[in-house]
């Protein structure tokens, strides 16, 4: 299947209630120039990992100067400059984005990215979102995600046992925090270890996305295996860079942010035998290119490809009878 590098453009769905509030978006940028042809992006990935080589080996404090060059070489090779070229950064936003993120890189507990090396994958892969959907508009606001009429309530969803995939809400109060804290000591391999979703938001074509993983990961694991764990689903930007301030690798500009990227729980499943199953299940709708991946350890980054909308939105609204 090939994947194409443009959105076919926004589809608003029916409003999630008669007074749920349109949102608002700040003018976008003209633009970028469509490629004349597609970006190949196996070769993409395959640049990227030979890329991520090169600055492992670079990723003393002492090489600053040399991994630069070497980030400034590579990226306008023909393989990676076709991708990073058609995102709205452009190759040389996106160059010193990485650059810049590659500067301030400090590791800790929170950061997904373990070394220099895993930093500059998470952005490289990740930018095969934005290219995908960077006509789409970005959810700006906390605000602008809990009145967008294009997400649909996870929790109307749930209890009416709808969805083929699981996950936790952030606790809301202090008391909540509490026993949370509590739940965890005491059955610390239950769930896990997240916080939660901020937004139990998401687009249609999403669910039906979780709920068709979610089926097949059923049907290929033993019966007492736990069901598809969904740890982060559309975040606003607001929100993006309250997790960067705590540490987080949330990269700007995300695919979260225009709610067509999830990430998966991968590194719980180890305990039950399933995580490759899960992987290879993944990287087969990868490679079908229906979705694009990013391994981030404990979690795994998926974004919707554009060429797998129209499928899943007509697979949601006949699984929900609307």
């Amino acid at each position: 299947m090939r994947v194409p590098s443009r959105s076919p453009g926004q589809q608003p769905g029916p409003p999630v209630s008669p007074t749920a509030p349109a949102r608002r978006h700040a003018p976008s940028a003209s633009p970028r120039r469509t490629p004349a042809t597609e970006p190949d992006l196996d070769a993409y990935r395959a640049a990227v990992a030979d890329l991520l080589v090169e600055i492992g080996a670079l990723a003393e404090a002492s090489c600053i100067a040399a991994r630069q060059v070497l980030v400034d070489q590579r990226l306008r090779e023909p393989a990676l400059a076709a991708v990073l070229d058609a995102t709205p950064q452009g190759l040389v936003g996106a160059r010193e984005t990485l650059l810049l993120e590659m500067a301030r890189y400090q590791p800790n507990e929170r950061s997904s990215a373990d070394d220099i090396a895993a930093l500059a994958r998470i952005f490289l892969l990740s930018r095969i979102d934005v290219m995908w959907w960077r006509d789409a508009p970005t959810y700006l606001t906390d605000e602008q995600v809990n009145g967008s009429v294009d997400l649909v309530d996870l929790e109307w969803l749930r209890r009416r046992d709808l969805l083929r995939f699981r996950y936790l809400e952030q606790p809301a109060t202090l008391l909540g925090r509490g026993v949370r804290a509590v739940r965890r000591r005491v059955f610390p391999t239950a769930t896990p270890r997240t916080a939660g979703l901020l937004f139990r938001r998401a687009r249609r074509e999403v669910v039906a996305l979780l709920n068709d993983i979610g089926r097949e990961f059923t049907a290929r694991t033993p019966d007492a295996t736990p069901p598809l764990w969904v740890t982060s689903l559309v975040r606003s930007a607001e929100h993006q860079h309250r997790l960067r301030r705590l540490g987080y690798a949330a990269m700007v500009p995300s695919g979260h942010c225009l709610g067509w990227a999830v990430d998966v729980e991968m590194e719980w499943f180890e305990r039950f035998g399933v995580r490759d199953t899960l992987a290879e299940l993944l990287l087969a709708r990868q490679r079908a290119g229906e979705i694009n991946v990013v391994d981030e350890g404990q979690a795994w980054h998926l974004c919707l490809a554009p060429a797998a909308r129209r499928r899943l939105r007509r697979a949601y609204e006949a699984e929900m009878g609307v």
